[in-house]
């Protein structure tokens, strides 16, 4: 066995646990300086991963995989984690006690997520899964001042606990059927015949994770846990759980359920033409920032289940594409959001008028993320819809992709809602200017950049992304 294969897991644990012994010897003044430690320790991890490329093992009999895959969400999660800790400092200081197992928790969602993408059979897969929504639940209880955040926590357990038992059923049938939890072991059974006990364990996994990834109808817990939990929180929850489910939904779908593709096909298609429309029509109605935007996420869920409805090439091509674009986006819009939460405490959407006037730079952000998520051109969601849609047409669902279309039509609507408080509504009286931190200004720029880069120019973005996809086809 060769463990340099799972160095950046066991560094990352070191690291984890490194942060939390440092947290009982540091005073309260300083326990910032542990989201600073924890930056750094992602980044190494990151850069521990690089030993890895080109790597294509199978360990365990199937349940660890070492390929490009993986890798390349050994990279794309750390640094959505790097981000949120940088964007969390403030936020922490002034609302957060014990910030330094907020910091750890941070990072063991981070392993959940990378061992969830390496999974290769379905407890492998569940158990990392559960790692991360245990750190999850926490998280969205965390600021105990806060009634909201308590019954956010309360609410997203009991529904957790509710997916996760239909996603252990399904497992269960599966098993009983297959005599193996493997992804690889799976493929071969249900090419060899069907049967309704399949199937059945087919629809409760698809349900157990529809209810991790907020597609309707198991979307009901999104808004009030968004609506609870600490700002940051609801930024890692609202781009890295979501980002961390379509991740192991692709590979479990490509590896074990392909062969099955005709039979559940066509109610992923309905489940993606009803969750974009109902997120988007729903978010219409929000007054409060934090509930658009989880809505929004639910209508995002909705578009990326077109590429796991066509599962080909391309469309896994473009599921990661879009994944990277919606984080760089929708990272920004919230980084933006805690600029203005932490000055002024509110979070609904009249009390952004004037914001223009009173930091520019953040109402400047917070407008391009928005633009960028409804798709307007020379953005990151323009780039990565277009690939997305592209491929949905190509694979036979053109009215899905067109009505992914006119559903982004629908959100440019709510989303001007935003940027109309912002630049034509005039400020309260007697308002000054808002005093933002250099931190959240550098995280703001580096999001920026991100969100034209992939708006812009693609290419390179896109090679790393068709190396990474190559194991679930070839």
């Amino acid at each position: 066995m060769n463990y340099w294969l799972f160095f950046p897991e066991l560094l990352l644990v070191g690291l984890a646990f490194l942060l939390l012994i440092a947290d009982l010897f540091l005073p309260t003044s300083r326990k910032h300086y542990l989201a600073f430690l924890g930056a750094l320790s992602l980044a190494g991890v990151a850069a521990a991963a690089l030993t890895l490329r080109g790597e294509k093992v199978s360990l365990f009999s199937g349940m660890f995989l070492v390929d490009d895959y993986a890798l390349f969400f050994k990279f794309f999660f750390p640094a959505l984690g790097v981000l949120v800790l940088l964007a969390s400092v403030e936020y922490a200081k002034k609302r957060l006690t014990h910030t330094g197992e907020y910091y750890g928790l941070i990072l063991i969602s981070v392993l959940a997520m990378m061992l969830m993408t390496a999974a290769g059979e379905l407890l492998t897969a569940y158990i990392s899964l559960e790692l991360l929504s245990f750190s999850l639940y926490i998280m969205a209880a965390y600021e105990r001042d806060n009634p909201k955040s308590s019954e956010a926590g309360l609410k997203y357990i009991l529904l957790g606990a509710f997916s996760s038992a239909l996603l252990l059923y399904g497992i269960s049938l599966i098993y009983g059927l297959a005599g193996t939890t493997s992804f690889e072991g799976i493929g071969r059974l249900v090419q060899g015949g069907n049967g309704p006990a399949l199937f059945l364990g087919l629809a409760l996994i698809i349900a157990g994770l529809g209810f991790k990834l907020a597609v309707v109808p198991f979307h009901m817990w999104a808004p009030d846990v968004y609506e609870g939990s600490p700002l940051p929180v609801t930024a890692y929850l609202s781009v890295a759980s979501k980002a961390a489910g379509f991740a192991l939904l692709l590979r479990l779908f490509a590896t074990a359920f392909a062969p099955l593709m005709v039979d559940w096909q066509g109610v992923l298609a309905g489940v993606a033409a009803v969750t974009m429309t109902v997120g988007n029509l729903v978010a219409i109605q929000q007054r409060n920032i934090k509930r658009l935007l989880a809505y929004s996420a639910i209508g995002q869920a909705g578009y990326l289940l077109l590429g796991v409805v066509v599962l080909s090439p391309q469309a896994a091509d473009a599921i990661l594409f879009h994944l990277a674009g919606y984080a760089a986006s929708n990272l920004a819009a919230f980084v933006a959001i805690i600029a203005y939460f932490n000055q002024t405490g509110h979070e609904d959407i009249p009390d952004y008028a004037g914001l223009a006037e009173r930091a520019p730079f953040v109402a400047l952000t917070l407008s391009i993320a928005l633009f960028s998520l409804a798709g307007l051109p020379f953005f990151a969601g323009f780039t990565t819809k277009f690939y997305l849609f592209l491929a949905a047409a190509q694979g036979g669902f053109l009215w899905l992709a067109a009505l992914a279309v006119l559903n982004s039509l629908i959100s440019l609507y709510y989303y001007l809602l935003i940027v109309k408080e912002m630049y034509i509504s005039p400020p309260p009286p007697q308002a000054g200017r808002l005093p933002v931190s250099i931190l959240l200004h550098g995280v703001l720029g580096v999001l920026l950049i991100a969100v034209f880069l992939i708006g812009i120019y693609p290419s390179p973005l896109l090679t790393l992304i068709q190396a990474a996809t190559r194991p679930l086809f070839f």
